[in-house]
């Protein structure tokens, strides 16, 4: 009997260990007593206590987990977690954890969840697919990407649905690398993926622009047999239009058995995003045809897309339609209204949505301060501007920069300033955006020293301001400012010069006329893949055609690819700059049959051609083509060009009773085309009629009252020089000085009459000397009516001698190579003695020269000039 007790009792201490595996009832039923059992009663007793410590515990057991479970389901995370704190591992279910670290994931409280996570690892659990899926979901709600990674790594999860929600997390804290690198991992883990895999992953490839990856994707996506399914076929279109695969997206729409409305707006959106409006336009209408219903985002995109391509009328059509189907509540409805309204230049319908909108927010204003600027209402701009603080909305940085390209645009320096001091009172300044919106204002507006300013003070710059600092001195007339800053850039290696920094450096080197620097930026160009870009082309057939180098532009403009009227017009101004005005209309023939028309700039380039090469008839056809076949009525720089003509070849006469006859009045660049005219040929008389006019126009442009006081010196009426000098200090006015400049080895020098600051002067002064004895020998005879002085031959010729052009030819003769072109450049126009001088040393040192003045370029080679007497 004792010994049978003795088996029972531990028996029983058997079954105490081993709580979690055993019922109620199955202890019950071992501890059942047999009929043919005899126990005494103290071993009866024993038994009883040892059964009911037992039932004790286990009945703790289920009320631990119980009430986990509870407080999970009542959302009572903070009981939970301090129940969980002092229980024992054998009183708590793995499933009750799950339930716990779903709670923790629901409530985002990371906090909590690494206190269950120590409390799994403190008492050893095994991290089994169930618990451990639900420790990586924690995680990964909860924020901590890293380590729901490093649970995924040591678990083997099978349902995709975690895997989904750490590779969506990853992508939206911009791990788009991590976000791909699980997804291969889940390929090689044999997890099974569905749909909302390849939706998720196709964003971190889109997001990458990693179009290998996207289309690898797309080929596994079709293996696997998910390519018919709609969400991953609106994805791959997603994919394939944000990285500009337009073609691409399209096929995979067309191929889809199940389009919905994301499928259709993802089409349309995308075509408008890309630049083809009407074609996502097109897609819109087959969209009303299909049956499909239309909702706010399909409006949205064909708003956008009316705007770009400046489709009112559907505009409007779908403007009533949305009203119709409600949506002319929402705000973004009212927006994109009001955007296309002022982007197809209906202010008067932007302005009745504007007005009309129940809640007008910052975008509202935005667009309609846009719309102004669009349509150079700027004072109508900055009124809004101003409005939006006293109706308590903040502007952002678009509003900001909106106003700013407003006043940029209508060179509105004033309201511009107003706006800065708001900015710095804001404290907005520290925005790059804003900062760059302000150069460009600055700079657009001819105020380059607060440009200046501003790109000193700013903490960060990107390329965006280099290129408006360096583009805004170049189009400000200041290169040598522009190339230093270009070659301060190359300097500090922080940024590379991109394609606009070359548009923007370019104009400086044509400005200079500085070939060599231009030519290293050539070479830049090239290096980087630029050229295939047309603005930088342009840019670069312009720099050398301004730098004389007309064969090695015209080289440039043939490998233009894909040549626009830009292209074609630069050749043709430069053509006419050179004197080539027969190159001029064989290429202006050859644009037109390219299936390129001609706008009114083609055609004053052109004009400008006939003019400077004295081809009076083909000018006349010209302007009537231009009048009559392309329906471009003629502009002051039209007429200016056809004045110019006449007066150049010495039809005078002519000329007057054009501008008499002309429809619009008269400006002082067409009086004084003939009073350029006038000088040529010598017609006094007609000059001081003339003069009267120019004068009375522009009372305060010393160069019409210089150029009749030419006119009269060359006349030798030495009386009406000292008349008008004497109107001219009258009226405190100052006379440009003439200056020439010359670029040798990289280095700029500049000449002024009668300098003598340069190192090398007495070289040049001996080589001029030289040269006009050499003339002189030949029969040629200093022409001293160009020294415009009132004094003896002896003094004329002198003073004729230290002429700027003169002095910068001489030093690029004696300094640079043998057959080395020299490249001269005047702010004024070149004189007559100059003029036959140059042609003398080209011929002399058989040395080509190419003199760039005011007007035109003259090309000296061999004792002859290309501007043939029309200069």
């Amino acid at each position: 009997m004792a010994m049978l007790v003795t088996n029972l009792s531990s028996s029983s201490f058997c079954f105490f260990s081993s709580p979690h595996f055993q019922t109620h009832k199955e202890i019950r039923s071992n501890l059942r007593v047999r009929k043919d059992v005899i126990f005494n009663r103290a071993s009866l007793r024993t038994v009883s206590d040892c059964a009911d410590s037992i039932t004790t515990f286990d009945r703790s057991v289920t009320d631990a987990n119980t009430r986990l479970r509870r407080f999970c389901e009542s959302g009572n995370l903070e009981n939970a977690v301090k129940l969980l704190r002092v229980s024992e591992k054998w009183d708590i279910d793995p499933r009750t954890l799950c339930s716990v670290l779903q709670l923790c994931a629901d409530s985002k409280s990371l906090k909590d969840g690494k206190k269950v996570d120590n409390f799994i690892r403190g008492n050893g659990f095994v991290l089994d697919s169930n618990l451990g899926s639900k420790l990586a979901l924690m995680y990964t709600n909860c924020g901590d990407l890293k380590e729901a990674s490093r649970v995924f790594d040591q678990v083997k999860i099978k349902k995709a649905l975690f895997w989904n929600i750490l590779m969506n997390e990853l992508a939206k804290s911009g791990d788009f690398s991590g976000s791909i690198g699980l997804f291969k991992k889940m390929m090689s883990s044999g997890v099974e993926m569905d749909s909302y895999t390849f939706s998720c992953i196709s964003k971190s490839f889109s997001s990458l622009r990693s179009v290998n990856g996207g289309e690898q994707l797309h080929g596994y996506i079709l293996k696997s047999g998910f390519g018919e399914r709609n969400s991953v076929g609106n994805s791959l279109v997603a994919f394939y239009l944000k990285n500009h695969r337009v073609d691409s997206a399209r096929k995979v729409f067309d191929e889809m058995t199940d389009r919905d409305v994301i499928s259709w707006n993802s089409i349309i959106n995308g075509y408008v995003s890309n630049g083809l409006a009407e074609q996502g336009l097109s897609v819109f209408v087959q969209m009303l045809f299909s049956g499909i219903e239309i909702d706010l985002a399909s409006i949205v995109s064909v708003f956008a897309g009316c705007a770009d391509s400046r489709l009112i009328s559907l505009g409007r059509a779908v403007h009533s339609f949305g009203v119709k189907a409600c949506f002319s509540r929402e705000d973004r409805f009212c927006n994109t209204l009001l955007d296309m309204y002022s982007k197809c230049g209906d202010l008067d319908s932007a302005k009745v949505v504007f007005r009309e909108m129940s809640g007008r927010s910052v975008v509202s204003y935005t667009s309609m301060i846009a719309g102004y600027a669009r349509e150079g209402l700027a004072s109508e701009a900055v009124k809004l501007f101003e409005e939006m603080e006293e109706e308590g909305i903040s502007p952002d940085v678009y509003t900001v920069t909106a106003v700013l390209n407003c006043c940029a645009r209508n060179r509105l320096l004033d309201e511009g300033k107003r706006v800065h001091e708001w900015i710095k009172v804001n404290d907005m300044g520290f925005d790059i955006f804003v900062s760059n919106a302000l150069m460009d204002m600055y700079a657009k507006c001819g105020s380059m020293r607060e440009a200046e300013i501003v790109f000193s003070e700013m903490r960060v710059k990107d390329i965006i301001s280099w290129n408006t600092i360096i583009g805004g001195y170049s189009k400000n007339c200041y290169a040598n400012e522009a190339l230093s800053l270009f070659n301060l850039l190359l300097e500090e290696k922080r940024f590379s010069p991109d394609e606009r920094t070359a548009t923007c450096v370019l104009p400086a080197c044509a400005s200079l006329s500085a070939f060599d620097k231009g030519r290293e930026i050539h070479g830049y160009i090239m290096r980087n893949g630029y050229f295939s870009d047309r603005h930088v082309a342009n840019s670069l057939v312009d720099m050398y055609v301004k730098c004389g180098a007309l064969l090695l532009a015209r080289m440039l403009f043939d490998d233009i690819a894909s040549k626009d009227l830009v292209s074609w017009t630069v050749m043709i101004a430069g053509y006419g700059m050179h004197g080539f005005g027969k190159e001029a209309i064989a290429l202006f023939n050859q644009m037109r049959q390219a299936g390129i028309e001609p706008d009114e700039i083609s055609f004053v380039s052109l004009l400008y051609a006939c003019s400077h090469s004295g081809l009076v008839d083909e000018g006349w056809r010209f302007f009537n083509i231009m009048r009559h076949e392309c329906k471009i009525e003629p502009t002051v720089e039209h007429y200016a060009c056809i004045v110019d003509m006449l007066a150049r070849t010495g039809n005078l006469s002519k000329a007057y009773r054009f501008i008499e006859n002309m429809p619009i009045p008269p400006d002082a660049t067409i009086w004084g085309a003939l009073l350029c005219g006038c000088r040529i040929h010598h017609d006094v008389k007609l000059a001081e009629r003339v003069a009267e006019k120019v004068f009375e126009l522009e009372p305060e442009n010393t160069g019409y009252y210089v150029l009749m006081a030419n006119i009269y010196a060359e006349a030798e009426k030495w009386e009406e020089v000292k008349r008008l000098r004497k109107r001219i200090g009258q009226r405190g006015l100052r006379k440009n000085p003439g200056c020439s400049w010359i670029e040798i080895k990289g280095r700029v020098d500049i000449f002024v009459a009668g300098d003598s600051s340069n190192p090398e002067t007495e070289k040049i002064e001996a080589f001029l000397r030289g040269v006009r004895a050499r003339m002189i020998e030949e029969g040629y005879s200093p022409l001293t009516k160009y020294a415009l002085i009132d004094a003896e031959e002896m003094e004329k010729e002198e003073a004729l001698c230290g002429h700027s052009e003169k002095l910068a030819m001489a030093l690029g003769i004696i300094s640079s190579g043998h057959g080395k072109i020299i490249r001269v450049t005047k702010n004024l126009r070149v004189c007559g003695d100059c003029h036959e001088m140059a042609k003398f040393m080209s011929k002399l040192t058989r040395r080509e020269i190419v003199l760039r003045d005011s007007n035109r370029f003259h090309q000296f080679k061999d004792g002859h000039c290309s501007c043939r007497g029309f200069w």
